[in-house]
């Protein structure tokens, strides 16, 4: 008789160890929520990172608070969300460099696979290149052959070593056979800023940061580094029209949580962020920012970022960038 009630008890502890953490997935989220994003306010990142925030806190009624701890090649970020617990309240919208910076940067506290747990990639967007708008170029083989007539003498502007803008320009480089002279900057607005004002003579920025510039007029668009034309620069050719099919530059955003991060969270956060980007409004606004609207199943996004840690690897490699 003690045996059996000794028994029952232990089937009693063991269901209700079950049923605690099952009842509190089910009542996520209890509290509000942060969101942690690697870049400053008011960048591409960012603007993602609250078109989706502002829906999840309506869906879900608790507030989805945007963190900004942008530096370190948005290594702070990163490193701040793979030490949080795995509970659903701290989340990251991270960028492409997720998959570069364990070949630019040593002693990473995160690992871009382990260390998350994929939610959906939100968005992306290709890589455009700008140059200043006195520069006499007016097409990819004239930039061409104006870099090739005078070996480094022309500047391109990135956000840092091993950034987005820094592989796609190298990768360039190479398909082009050009050489150009690498200047690197704390952030993609002070690109902006320098190459409006022609202390750089070009760039290759992402589409949606710097589409409003573009279409102003105040720095002059080359060539799009994607599959299609973007619908806000609809004269704008890509390169595989310029002559260079195999310059790809894609810079996507995207929703992680911490590794061990229940599934029943993962699943609701997931269908209210693939919601937020259904809804016609969201689309919209991406789309104009020339940004493509994704939305993909966890199982897809983490394929996605192992397929670019192996992709990245191969690239950093060829190019023999020196680990910071």
């Amino acid at each position: 008789m003690k045996r059996s009630l000794l028994s029952l008890a232990a089937l009693a502890a063991c269901a209700w160890s079950i049923a605690v953490p099952a009842a509190a997935d089910a009542a996520y989220p209890a509290k509000p929520v942060r969101i942690i994003v690697g870049y400053s306010a008011g960048g591409p990142t960012d603007a993602v990172a609250r078109l989706v925030a502002a829906h999840l806190q309506t869906k879900l009624g608790q507030p989805f608070v945007v963190d900004n701890r942008a530096g370190a090649g948005s290594n702070i970020a990163s490193e701040a969300v793979a030490a949080a617990a795995p509970d659903g309240y701290t989340l990251l919208v991270a960028a492409a460099p997720l998959t570069m910076n364990s070949h630019v940067y040593k002693n990473l506290k995160f690992d871009a696979v382990k260390s998350f747990v994929p939610i959906s990639k939100l968005s992306s967007a290709p890589g455009v290149l700008a140059v200043r708008t006195d520069w006499g170029v007016g097409s990819v083989k004239e930039f061409v052959a104006a870099a090739k007539k005078e070996p480094g003498k022309f500047t391109y502007g990135t956000t840092g070593l091993g950034g987005s803008q820094h592989m796609a320009t190298e990768l360039f480089q190479r398909l082009a056979g050009v050489k150009l002279t690498h200047i690197p900057y704390k952030g993609a607005s002070n690109v902006m800023t320098d190459l409006i004002a022609g202390h750089v003579d070009l760039a290759f920025m992402t589409a949606t940061g710097a589409m409003p510039h573009l279409q102003a007029g105040k720095v002059k668009p080359l060539a799009v580094a994607g599959p299609q034309r973007l619908s806000g620069l609809p004269n704008v050719p890509t390169f595989a029209e310029a002559g260079y099919p195999a310059m790809i530059s894609d810079s996507w955003n995207g929703l992680l949580a911490p590794a061990g991060t229940p599934e029943a969270i993962v699943k609701k956060l997931h269908a209210a962020a693939v919601e937020a980007l259904q809804m016609p409004e969201t689309r919209t606004k991406l789309e104009s920012q020339g940004a493509i609207v994704i939305g993909n199943s966890p199982e897809e996004f983490r394929a996605d970022i192992q397929r670019e840690v192996a992709h990245w690897a191969e690239q950093f490699k060829a190019i023999k960038i020196e680990m910071q």
